[in-house]
């Protein structure tokens, strides 16, 4: 999409067209990304966790709009947007630049309620695999904590959408 509008008058916000296409590959961003990383960096942490963090959020208010409100869902989402406010301050104390929100690019929409679930089930789970990965290095105090406070918080939103994922419903878009 932004590859092919590149240079035309509605540019995203890219400086050239290689970074754009690196940007648009899932495989790259947030907790796969970071999954797929051999090594990371700080800097590199701190953005993947925001960019998976812009993801979740941006998932769920998907199926919020798709869907109407679903108590979980709308939870999580609240849920989401403490964690992005949880990691801001990092990114300041160690001058990391704030990536641009570009998740609703990896965002698609489940056929099924019971789809979304197992979608959220899916993404909480890699969550968690990110988080366990960074912890298992070398880590500030404070990034340390605040990466264990979102991990577990993940932990408790897995718990949720696999009770919801063990519901039986019907309801289609």
């Amino acid at each position: 999409m932004y590859a092919k509008n590149f240079y035309s008058h509605n540019q995203p916000p890219y400086h050239n067209l290689q970074q754009s296409l690196e940007r648009q590959n899932a495989n790259d961003y947030g907790a796969k990304g970071a999954l797929n990383a051999p090594t990371l960096t700080l800097p590199q942490m701190l953005t993947y966790a925001l960019q998976d963090e812009f993801l979740a959020q941006a998932r769920y208010n998907n199926i919020l709009l798709n869907y109407g409100y679903i108590r979980t869902f709308a939870r999580i989402q609240e849920a989401e947007l403490r964690h992005i406010s949880a990691l801001l301050p990092l990114f300041e104390r160690y001058q990391v630049p704030i990536p641009e929100d570009i998740s609703r690019m990896f965002v698609t929409t489940p056929e099924t309620i019971k789809n979304a679930f197992a979608f959220g089930v899916q993404g909480e789970i890699e969550n968690i695999s990110m988080y366990n990965k960074f912890l298992s290095l070398n880590l500030p105090t404070d990034v340390r904590t605040v990466f264990t406070q979102l991990r577990n918080a993940s932990l408790n939103h897995l718990d949720a959408f696999e009770r919801g994922l063990a519901r039986n419903f019907v309801w289609k878009k």
